[in-house]
């Protein structure tokens, strides 16, 4: 289990709806409310966005620093002695399985201890999580996913239940469901692995990552942890040699990885 750094921003709804977010089996008053979970560094431009949306509704959007995001990680093989985790959705605690994929086990929202309501639960480290998605190719927060930059098909959100086909209206649906429907997606956030002497100051966002054998620009790195990370690259580009320039002039090779619980069609 390892505590994420996130947040949960609480919606007091009335005759609005906002869909695939997890309701609440109490709130306060006579709306029902739901819970958005978000980047905790962006809390407040988030609160503000939502606010300019609301129009004139009757919806009140607040910040609950009571709950505490938790990733509940498959460590190893299911034993017959550990007990199957099943879902939960209180007041105080919620256990869901990780709607992105099952390879990122579940998540953990509560206002108690984490790892007492886990049996057999052993506490991780964050920079484990993250290095452990990161494998996974799962993007994360605003570093991962730079807001005004990040567009949903490059960032394969329609591979973990992150984008609709049916639902609507939001901002940029019509190109991104055009885009879907013709199957051209040219790049895409692949995860990456690094071979080589990192410089101490890591390998900043927005690396150009290059073709080894021509030196044609093949993307760009855009977060890791240690030797690995996510790099955004054109997709005909991944199967050749590939490397990082660093800012001391040092050769990293670049190996890029297609998960295997992506759909087979993107492969």
């Amino acid at each position: 289990m390892c505590k994420d750094a996130r947040s949960m921003t609480s919606f007091c709804m009335g005759c609005y709806c906002v869909p695939d977010i997890l309701g609440l089996p109490e709130c306060t008053g006579e709306a029902p409310s739901f819970l958005l979970e978000c980047d905790s560094s962006v809390l407040g431009a988030l609160q503000k966005h939502l606010s300019v949306y609301k129009i004139r509704r009757k919806v009140t959007v607040e910040p609950h620093p009571e709950f505490h995001v938790w990733a509940v990680l498959p460590c190893g093989p299911q034993t017959s002695e550990a007990a199957p985790l099943e879902e939960r959705v209180e007041a105080t605690t919620v256990l869901l399985r990780d709607p992105r994929t099952a390879r990122m086990g579940w998540r953990l929202l509560t206002q108690d201890d984490g790892p007492a309501l886990v049996p057999r639960g052993q506490l991780g480290d964050l920079q484990d999580y993250h290095m452990y998605r990161y494998q996974q190719g799962i993007p994360e927060g605003v570093c991962d996913l730079p807001p005004g930059m990040a567009l949903p098909l490059e960032s394969n959100l329609v591979f973990m239940n992150g984008v609709s086909f049916t639902k609507g209206c939001y901002i940029g649906q019509e190109l991104t469901a055009r885009t879907h429907h013709t199957g051209v997606i040219r790049k895409r956030l692949f995860p990456v692995k690094l071979e080589g002497a990192l410089p101490a100051s890591a390998i900043s966002p927005g690396t150009l990552v290059t073709v080894t054998a021509t030196g044609q620009a093949a993307g760009k790195f855009r977060a890791g942890q240690g030797h690995v990370g996510l790099a955004l690259l054109r997709s005909e580009t991944i199967k050749g040699p590939l490397h990082i320039k660093t800012s001391e002039s040092q050769m990293v090779a670049v190996t890029a990885v297609v998960p295997d619980w992506w759909p087979t069609a993107a492969k």
